[in-house]
C-alpha cells in the first residue's frame, strides 16, 4: 500500500519535472564525496520548522527515492510532533525529534537540511548548515535582510555547499519553456512586467505580554534576533508582519512573482526602487504594509511593478497572483505552471495550460506535485554536483529586489541602486536597513 502510494505521487510529480540543468557550479571535497558517492546513494535529511509549510515539505522529501528524513527540528512541541507525524504518515517511519538546530547540524549522518523557520532564522541556520558540511534547501525569502543574503553566498561558496532557495517555480517545466520563448523574442523586446499577490487576511489584534507557553522554547525561537518580550499574538504566523522577525507580504509572497519578473527581463539588480502603501485595513500590531505597490526601473529601459494586497482578495486579471510580461510585439501571461501569448490586439496566439491545479493562497503546499521538481533538482545537485535552479545567488538577487522595496517603504522615498551589487547609493539612512543587529553571542560567523 505504502509503495503504491509513493509510486503514484512520484508519477504525478514527473508530469511537471524540470529538465536537468547542466553546469558544474560547485566543487566537492574528498570528504564530501566519501559520503555522497553517486546518484544511487541515500541522502539523509534534517528538517527545521514544521508548524506550517515545513511539515508538508518534510513529507515531500521523505517521499523522494533513496532519501530519508531522519530528524525533525522545531522549538515548539506541537510543531515538532506535526513534522514527525507528517513523515510517519508518508513513509511509515518516524524521524527523531530535536529542538536545537545547532545540535542537529552537528549530526554526522545528516547530508542536507531543509529550513522553514521564521525569516530571521533563514540565513543564520543556512550558515550553520554550511559550516557543518550540510547542503541546504532554505525556503524563501532567502534572508531577513540583504546583508544576510550576501553572507549566505559567501558561506555556500566557502564550504562548497549546494544552497537552494525555495523558489520552486524555477523548476517548473512549462514555465521554463515559457521563459525560453520569452527570451527568444516571442513578444519582441520585453520592457515591463506586472506582478501581484492578493489575499483576505484578518486582523491580528494587539498582543498582551504573557508568560511563554511551556511547550515553546522562546529563547531558541528568537535565536539571532535581539530579545523581545513574548506576546500572545506572535507565534506561529503573525511574526510575518513584524519587522523584527518578518519581512511582510512583499517577501512572504512577492518574492515568487518578482523572481519570475526578474528572470523574464534578465535583470540582476534594479537602478531605482520606489514603494508606497501602509497598514490600512486594521489597527493592530501589524507593522508591515497590508497594501503596497513597489515600482522598479531596470538598466535596459525596463520596469517591474509589484502589487500586494493582504486584506482585499479582489483578483487581478482573473487570478489571485501572477506575472504578465509586456513587449513591443505582444504579451505573455504566466499563471501557475502555464502561460499564454497574445498579440498587440490581445488576440490569443498560444496557450499552454497548467497540468496541475495550484492554490496560490495555500501557505502550506500550493501543490505537492509542483514542489517535487524543485526538491528533485536539489537532491540531484547534492548527489552529482551542479548548480540548482534557484541557487543561493539567484535567491539573493530576487530577495534583495523585494527587500529594497521594503526599505524604500520604511524610509519614505525612492532609492537609487548600484546595479553591480544591489547596494543603495548616496542614502546612509536607507543603508542602515541593509543589515541588522544581533543578540549577543548569536552573530552569524563562518
Amino acid at each position: 500500500m505504502e509503495n503504491s502510494r509513493r509510486i503514484f505521487i512520484k508519477k504525478v510529480a514527473a508530469g511537471s519535472s524540470a529538465v536537468a540543468l547542466g553546469g558544474i557550479g560547485y566543487g566537492f571535497s574528498a570528504s564530501s564525496y566519501s559520503r555522497i558517492r553517486g546518484a544511487n546513494d541515500r541522502i539523509v535529511m534534517g528538517i527545521m520548522g514544521t508548524n506550517g509549510r515545513g511539515k508538508k515539505m518534510a513529507a515531500n522529501f521523505a517521499l523522494q527515492d533513496n532519501t530519508e528524513v531522519a530528524y525533525i527540528c522545531d522549538v515548539e512541541d506541537k510543531a515538532l510532533q506535526k513534522g514527525i507525524d507528517a513523515v510517519s504518515e508518508a513513509v511509515n517511519k518516524a524521524p527523531k525529534g530535536i529542538k536545537d538546530i545547532r545540535k542537529m547540524v552537528e549530526i554526522k549522518d545528516i547530508d542536507a537540511v531543509y529550513l522553514a523557520p521564521p525569516d530571521h532564522w533563514h540565513v543564520p541556520a543556512t550558515i550553520l548548515g554550511c559550516v557543518a558540511g550540510k547542503h541546504v534547501y532554505v525556503e524563501k525569502p532567502l534572508s531577513h535582510n540583504p546583508a544576510e543574503g550576501e553572507m549566505a553566498i559567501k558561506a555556500a561558496r566557502k564550504y562548497n555547499r549546494v544552497v537552494q532557495m525555495g523558489a520552486q517555480r524555477r523548476s517548473w517545466k512549462q514555465l521554463n519553456e515559457g521563459m525560453k520563448e520569452l527570451h527568444n523574442g516571442v513578444i519582441g523586446n520585453v520592457y515591463m512586467a506586472k506582478t501581484w499577490y492578493t489575499n483576505n487576511r484578518g486582523p491580528i489584534g494587539v498582543g498582551k505580554k504573557v508568560p511563554v507557553p511551556s511547550n515553546l522554547d522562546f529563547e531558541l525561537w528568537q535565536g539571532p534576533a535581539p530579545r523581545r518580550d513574548y506576546v500572545d499574538n506572535l507565534v506561529h504566523y503573525n511574526w510575518h508582519w513584524r519587522w523584527h522577525w518578518g519581512t511582510g507580504e512583499a517577501l512572504n509572497n512577492g518574492t515568487h512573482e518578482v523572481d519570475l519578473a526578474r528572470w523574464g527581463l534578465e535583470l540582476d539588480y534594479p537602478s531605482k526602487v520606489c514603494s508606497v502603501g501602509g497598514r490600512y485595513r486594521y489597527k493592530d500590531d501589524w507593522e508591515t504594509p497590508d497594501t503596497q505597490i513597489i515600482t522598479y526601473e531596470g538598466a535596459n529601459g525596463s520596469s517591474i511593478v509589484w502589487e500586494g494586497r493582504s486584506c482585499n482578495g479582489s483578483l487581478v486579471e482573473g487570478a489571485d497572483r501572477g506575472v504578465i510580461f509586456y513587449g513591443d510585439n505582444g504579451t505573455m501571461r504566466t499563471g501557475n505552471d502555464g502561460y499564454a501569448i497574445y498579440d498587440l490586439d490581445d488576440k490569443l496566439i498560444k496557450e499552454v495550460k497548467p497540468q496541475i491545479v495550484v492554490d496560490g493562497r495555500n501557505t502550506v503546499s500550493p501543490s505537492a506535485a509542483l514542489d517535487f521538481p524543485h526538491i528533485e533538482n536539489f537532491l540531484d545537485c547534492v548527489r552529482n554536483g551542479g548548480t540548482p535552479t534557484a541557487d543561493v545567488e539567484i535567491g539573493h538577487k530576487s530577495t534583495t529586489w523585494v527587500q529594497l522595496g521594503n526599505i524604500s517603504q520604511r524610509v519614505g522615498r525612492s532609492l537609487d541602486i548600484d546595479q553591480d551589487n544591489g547596494h543603495i547609493l548616496a542614502d546612509p539612512e536607507a543603508m542602515k536597513l541593509w543589515g541588522r543587529e544581533y543578540e549577543s553571542g548569536w552573530t552569524p560567523s563562518f
